[in-house]
């Protein structure tokens, strides 16, 4: 089977499954668990490429049993997940798995992020773990729900060892067909492919001479605009060399942002998301251990965006003295259109303007 017959299968059996669930609520579990079960695979690699058997994981990965083997994984994953929370373990044969056991992982996970990846990592699961009861009205039928979606899905590769990146290709899939299906929402959290493609290809030919670039998308959605623009500079220069910066106003659009950026490999030293209102929470950039004297404003070698369209927008008294409407005025009262536009171009670097 290869990767479009995959993808079309998770999404044709995806949309039987989710009942009465909306299609824009309904994205948020099954790529919640594509992406526990990226992180799953993950560690499980990293383990054997450090001599751990499948029998070694089975008996001694436990919290308890090996804390050096947590910190090894914290060290070089940004976190742990011990034997009986591995995706692996939920759908092995005669598991005795249930809805429980979900809950229990992912708050287990919530505590063993390392703390320097918590600006990557942290809350990423509460949209899953906070509607796991919308999907059925007892445990029992919360468990069935939970079971169909790990059997949709255990089949997806997650270890790089296809030629393509079949795991992206099958998020990115049901990511555009869930946007179809929301209809208006659709902007919330996905840009066209067509429409990123072109983009991408227009920053990647102008930033083409650089050794390193900072690319920022004040209205993230997915990330999968950021993505494409990563994709298409990577011909140029080297992954490692990319920074990519994200708002998003929604925190389930957030988190799939996160999960998005994390999964196309990208390290988490260059992620920096953060979830707040462009409009109304600029982001100047500083670094916590001393954000006064780290203070600066977030210049950018490229900003793209796909705000809202047409949102609502009224400036307040304090707009005029905001430095991103200094140069060209405050956006009138009405839509928002033309205040993001000033957002953006205040962003970049004012050597690449």
């Amino acid at each position: 089977m290869n990767k479009q017959q995959l993808a079309s299968k998770i999404w044709a059996s995806a949309n039987k499954m989710r009942s009465k669930i909306e299609a824009n609520e309904y994205k948020d579990y099954i790529l919640g668990f594509i992406f526990y079960k990226f992180l799953s695979d993950t560690e499980v690699k990293f383990l054997k490429e450090n001599d751990w058997t499948d029998e070694a994981i089975k008996e001694y990965l436990y919290e308890d049993k090996v804390p050096e083997t947590v910190e090894q994984c914290k060290n070089n994953l940004g976190y742990f997940i011990a034997y009986p929370d591995l995706f692996s373990t939920w759908i092995a044969p005669y598991s005795d798995f249930g809805v429980a056991d979900v809950r229990d992982a992912l708050n287990r996970f919530a505590r063993l992020i390392s703390p320097a990846h918590q600006k990557v990592y942290k809350g990423i699961f509460d949209t899953l773990q906070n509607g796991l009861s919308k999907l059925g009205e007892s445990t029992g039928a919360q468990t069935k729900a939970i079971n169909n979606l790990l059997q949709l899905i255990k089949d997806i590769p997650t270890d790089g060892s296809e030629d393509y990146d079949v795991l992206g290709f099958i998020y990115e899939y049901l990511i555009s067909n869930f946007a179809a299906n929301a209809g208006k929402k659709a902007g919330e959290f996905y840009t066209p492919h067509e429409v990123a493609l072109m983009m991408s290809e227009i920053v990647a030919h102008h930033l083409r001479d650089k050794e390193e670039i900072t690319i920022h998308d004040p209205t993230s959605g997915s990330g999968s605009l950021l993505l494409n623009i990563g994709r298409s500079v990577g011909k140029y220069l080297a992954k490692n060399k990319i920074t990519y910066y994200a708002q998003e106003l929604k925190e389930a659009t957030y988190n799939l942002t996160r999960m998005n950026l994390v999964m196309r490999g990208i390290h988490p030293d260059n992620i920096l998301v953060r979830n707040g209102d462009t409009l109304e929470e600029d982001w100047p950039w500083f670094d916590d251990s001393d954000p006064f004297a780290s203070y600066k404003p977030l210049y950018c070698d490229a900003v793209v965006s796909n705000p809202p369209y047409s949102q609502e927008w009224t400036p307040k008294e304090e707009s005029s003295s905001d430095p991103r409407y200094s140069k060209y005025g405050v956006a009138p009262k009405g839509t928002a259109d033309y205040a993001f536009l000033l957002h953006d171009l205040f962003h970049v670097k004012p050597t690449a303007l």
